[in-house]
């Protein structure tokens, strides 16, 4: 086998992993690096095969993109696919030459000036739309957490964890009218929920109701898991265990920000 021949065939794990983020489906990524490298066998001096360094990684990666804008065989021209995770959806939403930047910066570990010459863009114009790019994807992480706690002193300690992971407490509900409210004037994306409250009320119901009104993710945060299954509302959110420990409750938000982003119903 030819030198460039070994070469080709070490960088394909990496191909593999950048065209999959570019189509957005494993397949059609295969597909693409399948193409990608017989172009590039037919003619590895273009490519930089032939020299060392990171010249022929980076040619790869700027045939890659030809490829995909020129085909429609790999998806809508220039543009992934539909994706349920909230980085690809927040990237989805950039234009795309900012987008490739973050996946090759952050995905592929290239430098800004690599990143650059593969997009062919200024690196002043690159520092930008890098800069524009992690900002979106940091706000798409961020959640506006509704907490529906009766103990003030626990609704406390949860919206302190809250703001600790970087997220907003858009406020604190004791009941379900209140919770009801802040769902409409707050526009939360995320609720905690108590299941017994003092009132008499049930979080399991504050949580119906959250779904009739708008499809909102949520977490109970209780000593009566027991409650739930017997209501037949474990599908409605995560159960986090009273006491709850820090970690725990972190774990489930981590956990339901990447859950496909619900569905507003009204």
């Amino acid at each position: 086998m030819l030198v460039y021949e070994c070469e080709l065939f070490e960088v394909v794990p990496v191909l593999r992993r950048y065209a999959r983020a570019l189509t957005g489906t494993t397949d059609r990524g295969d597909a693409l690096v399948t193409r990608c490298v017989e172009a590039a066998a037919m003619a590895p001096s273009r490519f930089g095969l032939d020299r060392d360094g990171d010249g022929a990684r980076l040619s790869l990666y700027a045939l890659l993109n030809l490829l995909f804008d020129r085909s429609e065989e790999f998806g809508t021209p220039g543009r992934p696919l539909p994706s349920p995770h909230p980085i690809e959806r927040a990237l989805a939403e950039l234009p795309e030459a900012d987008r490739r930047l973050y996946l090759l910066t952050a995905l592929e570990g290239l430098t800004l000036p690599q990143a650059a010459k593969v997009l062919q863009l200024r690196t002043g114009e690159a520092i930008e739309r890098l800069k524009t790019a992690r900002t979106r994807v940091r706000d798409a992480m961020v959640q506006r957490v509704m907490v529906v706690e009766d103990n003030a002193l626990l609704a406390m300690e949860l919206g302190a964890l809250v703001a600790e992971m970087g997220h907003i407490v858009c406020g604190t509900a004791g009941n379900e009218p209140e919770a009801l409210a802040l769902l409409k004037a707050e526009k939360p994306t995320l609720a905690l929920l108590d299941v017994r409250l003092a009132d008499g009320g049930s979080g399991i119901e504050i949580a119906r109701r959250l779904k009739r009104v708008r499809d909102l993710r949520t977490i109970f945060v209780t000593a009566f898991d027991d409650d739930i299954l017997a209501r037949d509302a474990r599908h409605l959110g995560q159960i986090v265990r009273k006491p709850f420990t820090n970690a725990g409750i972190q774990a489930a938000i981590s956990r339901a920000i990447f859950m496909p982003q619900p569905v507003a119903l009204a």
